[in-house]
């Protein structure tokens, strides 16, 4: 075999093995459930929304380190430049979040979102800081808000030895694609349980009806959370007499979740559907603890709605969404957070790390079991 069909059997068999990778773990829908009532995007993923890129940088070596980093892209514009409409919900303020106060007074995200773990948001925000001063256009820049969330992940990873890197941080927004997301045990959510089992990265979208705008409302989320699980409705831990469980390590935890909408909204509104995304957390069975770190961060990538810093006019021009078209969004945010923390339990699989500590893979099995004979009105306890 020559050199040149040599390098394509190689390529070929490493995409192949990538695909199989990727696909081995089904997401809630490939068992045929269906959760809420509106349709997702042809993805089901937050990149449903169009311009929407995500990358994550995994780091998993030895024993003890289970843990790396994941960038959301709302577009592939100079964000610094181009200011998107933004804000953050902080449903339990138990957390390390960055960059809260300047989104929160001026309404504008300005850098990518980084989600990584607690002790590596410094690391993350230098780099995001080094990617925004580095960018054409940006030679006179000397201030940035570089957005970072975290969870935890203390218990399968060494997370004192701070493993993360201003580089993997930089692999993660380089690497950023448009298409289907990778879920389970991947970038931010390598090293994260949820519910007392292994969690991970999620995401799902929903679309709103045409009469209300055919907005799509993407979201991802880091699950890190505990609470008394429930999947679409089943109260399972009650049911499996599991959930001690979720209060052995007790229930604290964290639930970074991102929702990105192309509705023209601006920051006053997009609080509003940050909001929802908790009850969509509620959904799932989590509570919120009292060290619960659960923050959702939303953005509009409407073009009617982009603020450009750049321009010398005084006064914006923006086409924004009325209050009473909201509520479809609402329910759209609720849905696709709930889907995306199930996709986030359903694509992890078990995994071991620091000091001999292992979490199992949800029991997917019983679950669906559950589902079936919810379906058929038979008595789920039996």
């Amino acid at each position: 075999m020559n050199n040149s069909k040599h390098q394509c059997l190689i390529i070929f068999l490493a995409i192949m093995t990538t695909y199989q990778n990727f696909s081995q773990n089904k997401r809630i829908r490939d068992y045929g459930i269906e959760i809420g009532v509106l349709n997702p995007g042809p993805l089901n993923a937050i990149t449903d929304v169009e311009g929407v890129k995500v990358g994550h940088t995994t780091l998993i070596k030895d024993d003890n380190i289970r843990t790396g980093v994941t960038a959301i892209l709302p577009n592939s514009d100079n964000i610094f430049k181009n200011k998107l409409a933004a804000a953050i919900h902080i449903g339990n303020g138990f957390g390390k979040l960055m960059g809260y106060s300047q989104v929160k007074e001026l309404g504008t995200l300005e850098t990518p979102i980084v989600l990584t773990n607690t002790l590596s948001v410094p690391t993350a925000a230098n780099a995001l800081i080094s990617y925004t001063l580095d960018k054409a256009g940006n030679e006179d820049v000397r201030s940035v808000n570089a957005v970072v969330g975290e969870t935890n992940d203390g218990y399968l990873n060494d997370i004192r030895g701070r493993h993360i890197t201003e580089k993997h941080v930089l692999d993660a927004i380089s690497s950023a694609e448009s298409g289907q997301v990778e879920e389970g045990n991947v970038g931010a959510g390598t090293g994260t349980r949820c519910f007392g089992y292994k969690g991970g990265i999620g995401t799902a979208s929903r679309v709103v009806p045409e009469k209300f705008g055919g907005y799509t409302v993407g979201v991802l989320v880091q699950s890190n959370f505990g609470g008394v699980f429930q999947f679409n409705g089943i109260p399972v831990a009650k049911i499996l007499n599991n959930y001690p469980n979720s209060f052995k390590y007790d229930v604290d935890g964290s639930c970074m979740m991102v929702v990105i909408t192309d509705a023209p909204l601006d920051a006053r509104n997009l609080e509003r559907l940050a909001k929802r995304a908790m009850l969509g957390l509620a959904r799932t069975g989590g509570i919120a603890s009292n060290g619960s770190g659960d923050y959702v961060i939303a953005v509009s990538v409407a073009k009617q709605n982009a603020g450009n810093s750049a321009s010398d006019e005084l006064v914006q021009k923006k086409s924004l969404l009325k209050n009473e078209a909201m509520s479809p969004l609402f329910l759209a945010c609720i849905e696709a957070t709930e889907e995306a923390i199930y996709n986030s339990l359903f694509t992890a699989e078990s995994m071991s790390g620091r000091d001999g500590n292992n979490l199992e893979k949800i029991p997917i099995k019983k679950i669906i079991e559950l589902v079936k004979n919810s379906k058929n009105n038979k008595s789920i306890k039996d």
